[in-house]
């Protein structure tokens, strides 16, 4: 059975199941946003999350990881002028710098600064300390459940739809 099938043809239950989770998905977006701007005012979502996975870089690849800006534009499909404007402020904030790629002297790679990993590090914990509160009353079973959801989730990838539907 395709996805199509599980979930759009599958009747008005898996219709208003969809459109439930579209609903709760924009609403979970929603507060992600604003949460991040408490967490830290001059870090956006967008800006942590880049940041985040500069972090992943550095521990998948040691002291020479990092990526390029049209690398980070490819991985969360953010329009590069998107990327560009998040990568100049972060850099204007001293959080990320640019250095040579060691194998190619003309690639510049994005690396954390000291700055960015320590305030990376509090945002994050702050973030884990909220989902700590927030998920506190949910049984180990639903927790594990809901992690198994989201992993799939956001492990499927689609096209986004053309413009004329």
């Amino acid at each position: 059975m395709s996805a199509r099938e599980d979930s759009g043809d599958a009747g008005p239950a898996a219709a208003q199941a969809v459109e439930t989770i579209q609903r709760e998905m924009t609403a979970f977006a929603r507060r992600a946003r604003a949460a991040a701007g408490r967490l830290h005012p001059e870090l956006s979502l967008v800006s942590y999350t880049l940041l985040g996975h500069l972090e992943e870089q550095e521990e998948a690849y040691g002291e020479g990881g990092g990526c390029r800006a049209t690398d980070l534009a490819a991985h969360y499909a953010l329009d590069k002028s998107t990327v560009s404007r998040q990568v100049a402020a972060l850099e204007r904030a001293a959080l990320i710098e640019r250095r040579q790629a060691p194998g190619d002297h003309r690639v510049q790679l994005l690396q954390l600064t000291d700055a960015g990993r320590r305030i990376l590090a509090q945002v994050t914990e702050s973030r884990r300390v909220a989902f700590r509160e927030r998920l506190a009353p949910w049984s180990a079973e639903d927790l594990e459940r809901f992690a198994e959801y989201l992993v799939r989730y956001n492990s499927t990838v689609t096209e986004p739809p053309s413009p004329s539907g």
